[in-house]
């Protein structure tokens, strides 16, 4: 965020020269990159919250925005296609317009790792060398489908999924071989098979073609192993702060056992750990359940277990077998949680629920679920992860009052 006049008059310049050097803007659709000032979208995105929480929350706090809103992604993802340009066939890698499947070419986007553009644009050069054949989402044949590139922001190890239509990769060996030669800051090749027409990028079986076939962050002093398929934040240092803001809301004393529902990789169970008694991650994804499990072993943390399963049956057949809880954190994606979901948070009888939302509008609606239940919203702790873009995050901590 700008602390002064004079960076404030610096962040203007710079604003200008972006809306100058970016082709993308309004024609993408991924962000909003020189419609407005980064402290106007800061307001604004408080207001959001506000606007959708406001009834159900004691206090709302300022939101906490970046120092440097540019270049944070961590992971980057494009679509492989073909276009006619001066009357040649030629292949382009980009982005969907927003609410179409027409794909705009995008060289270096300003809100995603430059690393990571680069290596997209080398990929693309070389399956036009290799002669490789794009997917057609028509007509469902071809091979080459999307690329993923995700990168540890504090190890600086890059992983890089080409995602096929199917599992035979002409040429795989020698095309890898080069990509590394051009980018030996890579260190994992892995191809992932989506055989399906289908809008997901990834599928369900990958191939490592180089390297281990996953790369490690370190994140509040903890080492995260993160497969293709893994949640993992987009922002690392905005992550940082989202993460501690919910420890501290938390209150943890060391006595505390704690449930992370939705816990993914296990990055917030695990930040949470050194303040708990214990903590039960919960998860669907068993890839995800797996690499938290790797995870906790790697960090040597014993009061921790992870389980594979629904995390509202999970936590309804322990409140049915005389289980507690003192805290519940919960993580849930954008579509927000369920009444099902809220209804077996409250029957823990924990005292205090950390909701981190990435959408305040099924944020305003959960918490009217759980005021029905019993808990009361205290504070809120807006944190913008997403520069220029339609999102935001916060941390809410709620409390049961006692009737």
């Amino acid at each position: 965020m700008v602390r002064s006049k004079q960076g404030k008059r610096g962040a203007e310049m710079e604003k200008k020269e972006i809306v100058e050097r970016c082709p993308y803007v309004k024609k993408c659709g991924a962000c909003h990159i020189g419609e407005k000032s980064y402290e106007e979208e800061l307001a604004e995105k408080k207001k959001w919250v506000v606007d959708n929480i406001g009834k159900y929350c004691g206090k709302i706090n300022d939101i906490v925005g970046m120092y440097y809103p540019y270049h944070y992604r961590n992971k980057v993802h494009a679509v492989f296609g073909r276009r006619m340009n001066n009357g040649k066939d030629e292949v382009i890698a980009g982005t969907y317009a927003e609410g179409t499947h027409t794909i705009i070419p995008v060289s270096d986007c300003l809100i995603e790792d430059a690393q990571a553009s680069a290596i997209i644009r080398t990929v693309t050069e070389l399956i036009r060398s290799f002669h490789l054949w794009v997917y057609s989402e028509d007509t469902g044949r071809g091979l080459m489908r999307h690329i993923l590139v995700r990168k540890g922001a504090s190890t600086r190890q890059i992983m890089v999924v080409l995602v096929t239509a199917q599992v035979q990769f002409p040429h795989k060996n020698h095309f890898v071989e080069k990509l590394c030669e051009l980018h030996p800051e890579i260190t994992t090749v892995v191809q992932n098979i989506n055989e399906k027409q289908t809008t997901m990028v990834l599928g369900e079986r990958n191939k490592v073609l180089y390297g281990p076939g996953f790369i490690e962050d370190v994140l509040m002093g903890l080492r995260f192993r993160i497969s293709p398929g893994s949640f993992y934040q987009v922002n690392s240092a905005q992550t940082q702060v989202l993460y501690k803001k919910a420890i501290q809301a938390a209150g943890l004393t060391g006595t505390e056992t704690v449930i992370d529902a939705y816990c993914g990789i296990g990055t917030i169970g695990m930040c949470m750990h050194a303040k708990a008694k214990c903590v039960i991650g919960i998860e669907l994804n068993e890839q995800a359940v797996k690499d938290a499990k790797a995870n906790a072993k790697r960090n040597n943390l014993e009061h921790i277990r992870f389980v594979a399963a629904d995390a509202t049956e999970y936590m309804t057949l322990m409140s049915q077998r005389g289980g507690r809880a003192d805290v519940v954190v919960m993580d849930p994606p954008r579509s927000g949680s369920t009444q099902a979901f809220v209804k077996a948070a409250a029957s823990l009888k924990p005292g205090c629920i950390i909701y981190v939302s990435c959408n305040p509008e099924t944020l305003g609606r959960d918490l009217g679920w759980f005021s029905r239940e019993g808990y009361i919203a205290r504070e809120a702790w807006p944190v913008d992860m997403f520069g220029f873009t339609d999102h935001v995050e916060a941390v809410i901590k709620m409390q049961l009052v006692e009737k």
